[in-house]
C-alpha cells in the first residue's frame, strides 16, 4: 500500500522550514488556532491532488518576506519510492514528480486525496455550485480527462455568455456557440451521469449504516430532463438535447443575457424518506448524508486508481455529534492512512490516539 511517509515544508504559508512524518495510520496534528494545522493539511492535498480548496494564487503560498516557496512529500509501498514537490516562485507554480517536471492533473494518478473541512458539512443545504464543485473536484482526480472536458465547456459557456451580452448578437457566431456548448456539455454531462451512478451506490450503502437504517435517494438534477430519461444516452444525444434547448430558449437567454442550459445549472439532490433532505432533513442527517458522501469518495478513489487515497480531515471532529465521530473513527481506523487536525486532542478517545501518531503544530 503507498503512503505518504513525510511532508516537508519551506517558506510555504507560515512555515519557515519544517518537516512531518507521518504515521501509516491516523496523524493526528494538534495545536492552537492559527498555527498552521490547515496549511499542511493544503499542501497535502495539493500535493495529492493538484489542488487546494482554497484556490489561492501562487504568491499566497510563499512565507511574508520569502520570494519562492516548497513543499515535498516521499511516498513510499509496493517496492517504490516518489517523491512529488511543489515549487512556488513569483506567480510561478509547477510540480515534480521524482525530479521531473508533470501537471497537477498527473499528481492523482499517484495517490488521490479526499478532504472533509467543516465547510463541508453544510454541502446539502449550501446552494448548487458547491455540489456541482463537489462533483466535479472528485471526477478531476478520478479521471484526468475529466479536467480537460470540464475546462473546455467553462469555456465555452464564457465565450458564449460574451456574446449575448453584447447590444448587437451575430446569428450566425451565435449559432457556432451553440454548438460548442452543445458539444462540450454533453461530454461534461455524459461523465458525469456516469460517475454520481458510481458514486451514489456507496453514498446510499454508507448513509443507511451510519443513520441506523434510513433509506437514501440520490439524484442528478439536470437542466436537460430528469435522470431517467438521460439515462442511457449517448454522447451525439445529449448533445442534440442540449442543443434543442439551448434554440428553445434563445428569447429568454438573450433577454436575461446569460446561458441557461447547460451542465453549468445542473445540481445534486438528496432524498431522506422521499423527503428532499435540504428542505426537510435535521441538521444531522444533513450532516449524515455529507459524511456518507465523503466515505463514498474514499471507497470509489480506491476503486478507481488502485491505491488507498489520503483522507484529510480537517477540524471536523469538534462539529460531529458523538454518533457520527464514532461512524467516521471506526472508517478511519481501517486500512487507510489519515490526517486529522484538532486544537484539542482531548475530542479524541485515549485507545485511538494510542495509536495514532501525534504531531504538534506550532511547536519545534
Amino acid at each position: 500500500m503507498l503512503l505518504v511517509r513525510s511532508l516537508s515544508l519551506r517558506d510555504w504559508r507560515n512555515f519557515d522550514d519544517r518537516t512531518i512524518g507521518l504515521g501509516e495510520g491516523m496523524t493526528v496534528l494538534h495545536g492552537r488556532n492559527a498555527s498552521g494545522k490547515t496549511n499542511v493539511v493544503e499542501a497535502l492535498q495539493t500535493l495529492t491532488s493538484g489542488r487546494s480548496f482554497r484556490r489561492p494564487r501562487p504568491a499566497e503560498l510563499v512565507r511574508e518576506g520569502q520570494g519562492r516557496a516548497l513543499a515535498s512529500a516521499r511516498l513510499e509501498g509496493d517496492g517504490r519510492v516518489i517523491d512529488v514537490c511543489c515549487k512556488v516562485e513569483g506567480t510561478r507554480r509547477h510540480f515534480e514528480r521524482n525530479g521531473k517536471r508533470c501537471h497537477a492533473a498527473d499528481l492523482p494518478e499517484t495517490m488521490m486525496s479526499v478532504l472533509f473541512c467543516p465547510d463541508d458539512l453544510s454541502l446539502v443545504k449550501r446552494g448548487a455550485s458547491h455540489r456541482r464543485d463537489e462533483l466535479d473536484d472528485f471526477g478531476r482526480q478520478a479521471n484526468r480527462g475529466y479536467g480537460r472536458v470540464l475546462a473546455a465547456y467553462e469555456r465555452a459557456v464564457a465565450q458564449r455568455n460574451r456574446l449575448i451580452r453584447e447590444d448587437v448578437v451575430d446569428p450566425g457566431l451565435l449559432g457556432v456557440w451553440d454548438e460548442s456548448v452543445a458539444l462540450c456539455g454533453a461530454a461534461l454531462l455524459f461523465a458525469r451521469l456516469r460517475l454520481f451512478r458510481r458514486l451514489s451506490s456507496h453514498v446510499r450503502d454508507i448513509y443507511e449504516r451510519i443513520s441506523g437504517g434510513e433509506r437514501l435517494d440520490c439524484t442528478y438534477i439536470a437542466s436537460v430532463g430528469s435522470q431517467e430519461e438521460l439515462a442511457g444516452l449517448s454522447k451525439d444525444e445529449l448533445r442534440d438535447l442540449i442543443l434543442r434547448q439551448l434554440e428553445e430558449r434563445r428569447h429568454d437567454e438573450l433577454r436575461r443575457r446569460q446561458t441557461l442550459v447547460g451542465p453549468h445549472r445542473d445540481d445534486l439532490g438528496f432524498a431522506i424518506g422521499g423527503r428532499d433532505a435540504r428542505a426537510f432533513a435535521s441538521q444531522g442527517q444533513q450532516r449524515s448524508v455529507a459524511l456518507a458522501l465523503k466515505m463514498a469518495e474514499v471507497k470509489l478513489s480506491f476503486e478507481v486508481v488502485g491505491t488507498r487515497p489520503l483522507l484529510l480531515l480537517d477540524d471536523v471532529m469538534s462539529e460531529l455529534d458523538e454518533r457520527r465521530s464514532v461512524a467516521l473513527m471506526d472508517f478511519v481506523q481501517g486500512t487507510i492512512q489519515s490526517v486529522v487536525t484538532t486544537a484539542n486532542v482531548g475530542n479524541f478517545p485515549r485507545e485511538l490516539l494510542d495509536r495514532a501518531t501525534l504531531v504538534g503544530i506550532g511547536e519545534l
